[in-house]
């Protein structure tokens, strides 16, 4: 079965370290039962899957969705934390009884807020040490939202990109390489960032539904520049130019553009939040010249 799956690795790769892959292989898996030994085959296959797409742990891409992924999940933490908050401030705040609401609530509104309660715990449980038991739930809850959008069923975030979004941001966490998963370093500065970019919107939302603001501020430019400062904060440590940091936040951003383009209802306001992140590249390289230049 080995010499079998060894193939799906490319050429070269195969022919450098091919017959030790399958010496090793066959070593572990010796004396295991038929299931562990089919486990042990099926991440031999994704390793080699993973090499052949360049998406290893030593590849560029890999290197990059390894730091991309926690904060994919603090995005979608962010985004479902905000969906629930609405949410129960409006429950909060009606005249009528909870009990009278939910009864009436749509069901795919109860669906919808299930799914998204599962991204958040998903998300919570990942990014503060657990990242096997939490990105798995937080990837179905991202799946369930992006069927339910694409399918007939009404979804509360009207449109088709938020489905996008959500797609994409569950393809950021899978990409991930195994053995770079739940950096604690990472996972603390992706909570952080969760954490930062959610509370200040809900306070400012509480205010506007209480009446002591005239209209909400959500417009969704918050969480973005949370996002670009935790790049540019992640750069100026590692002494980087920042290309590495910035584009990786851009690959963990699609659900906070999809909230902004659905908050503000027009492109052109989201494509100037977006330069945040290129304006961030741009600030470190600018301090790390100036290191250089003292230097």
């Amino acid at each position: 079965m080995s010499d079998r799956l060894v193939r799906l690795y490319p050429v070269a790769y195969r022919a450098a370290h091919g017959q030790e892959i399958v010496d090793v292989h066959r070593e572990m898996t010796a004396e295991l039962s038929r299931p562990a030994r089919l486990r042990a085959d099926a991440d031999l296959a994704a390793h080699a899957l993973r090499v052949r797409l360049g998406l290893d742990s030593a590849s560029p891409a890999g290197r990059l969705f390894a730091l991309a992924a926690p904060f994919a999940l603090a995005a979608a933490a962010v985004t479902s934390g905000l969906h629930l908050t609405r949410w129960y401030a409006g429950l909060a705040l009606s005249p009528a009884p909870a009990r009278v609401q939910l009864a009436a609530t749509d069901g795919a509104w109860i669906l919808f807020l299930l799914l998204s309660l599962l991204v958040c715990v998903g998300a919570v449980v990942a990014l503060t040490g657990r990242w096997g038991r939490g990105a798995g739930p937080a990837v179905c809850g991202l799946l369930g939202t992006a069927v339910q959008g694409i399918s007939a069923a009404p979804s509360p975030d009207q449109g088709g990109i938020a489905p996008v979004a959500a797609l994409l941001t569950a393809a950021v966490v899978l990409a991930c390489p195994p053995d770079r998963r739940g950096d604690r370093r990472l996972s603390a500065a992706a909570g952080a960032v969760a954490a930062v970019g959610w509370f200040p919107v809900v306070v400012v939302n509480a205010g506007s539904y209480t009446g002591a603001l005239g209209v909400s501020t959500d417009y969704g430019a918050w969480p973005l520049l949370v996002l670009a400062f935790a790049g540019v904060a992640l750069a100026l440590r590692a002494h980087s130019w920042g290309l590495r940091e910035m584009s990786a936040m851009a690959v963990a951003s699609p659900l906070l553009t999809a909230n902004a383009y659905l908050a503000w209802g027009e492109l052109l306001p989201v494509l100037g939040a977006l330069l945040l992140l290129p304006a961030g590249a741009a600030l470190t390289s600018s301090v790390q010249a100036v290191r250089r230049l003292r230097s």
